[in-house]
C-alpha cells in the first residue's frame, strides 16, 4: 500500500496495490503492519456501507464526543469526498481537502477523528464503505452545513444542480455557529 499526506496534515489517500488479471483483481485494503507503520489506526469498531443514487449529498458529520476516524471507500460508482479540519487550535482550522473515490481508482481516504466528513454521489449509483475507530453516537453528531461560504468546499454538482440532503443535513450549522474541537492533534 501507498500513504500519501493531503494538504490537511493527518487526511491520508491509501492507495492499495491491486492485482488484476483476465479474471478480475485482488487487493487489499486494510493491513494492520502497514497501517502501523504508516502511524495510521490499526483497531476499528464498526463497518458502514451505504448507497446512494446521483445528486446525494451526506454530510458534513462529525461526533463532538466519541469522535470517530474514519477510513472510506466507494466500492461501487464514485463519489467526491470531503474532510473539514474542525479543530479549532489547528492552522488548518476550517480547510478542506476533497477527491474523488470510485470503484475504478480503488483509493481510500483516512479521515482522523476531529474533522467533519462528507461525500456527493457523482455517478448514477455509488456504494460507499468505512469503518470508524469508534462507535456511532447519534446523540453527540453533529452537521457542518455542506455549503458553508467560509469553509467553501468547491462540490463537483452534476449540472450544477443543488444535492439531495436528508432533513438533517439541511439544518446543518455554519462554521461559525458550530460545534468544534479544542484539540489540535489528532483525537484517535
Amino acid at each position: 500500500m501507498k500513504f500519501i499526506q493531503t494538504t490537511l496534515p493527518g487526511v491520508v489517500i491509501v492507495e492499495p496495490q491491486v492485482h488484476g488479471d483476465a479474471r478480475g483483481f485482488f487487493m487489499e485494503t486494510y493491513q494492520e503492519r502497514e497501517f502501523a507503520a504508516a502511524g495510521l489506526p490499526t483497531h476499528y469498531v464498526q463497518d458502514n456501507h451505504s448507497g446512494s443514487r446521483r445528486g446525494i449529498l451526506r454530510g458534513l458529520h462529525y461526533q463532538i464526543q466519541q469522535p470517530q476516524g474514519k477510513l472510506v471507500r466507494a466500492v461501487v460508482g464514485e463519489v467526491f469526498d470531503v474532510a473539514v479540519d474542525l479543530r479549532r487550535n489547528s492552522p488548518m482550522f476550517g480547510k478542506w481537502f476533497g477527491m474523488h473515490l470510485s470503484a475504478e481508482n480503488k483509493r481510500m481516504l483516512w479521515v482522523p477523528a476531529g474533522f467533519a466528513h462528507g461525500y456527493y454521489v457523482i455517478s448514477e449509483w455509488a456504494e460507499f464503505a468505512y469503518k470508524t475507530t469508534d462507535f456511532y453516537a447519534p446523540q453527540y453528531e453533529r452537521t457542518l452545513l455542506w455549503n458553508d461560504a467560509q469553509v467553501g468546499v468547491a462540490w463537483p454538482l452534476v449540472n450544477d444542480e443543488a444535492p439531495l440532503l436528508s432533513a438533517k443535513d439541511v439544518q446543518g450549522k455554519t462554521l461559525a455557529e458550530a460545534e468544534v474541537f479544542t484539540e489540535t492533534r489528532s483525537l484517535d
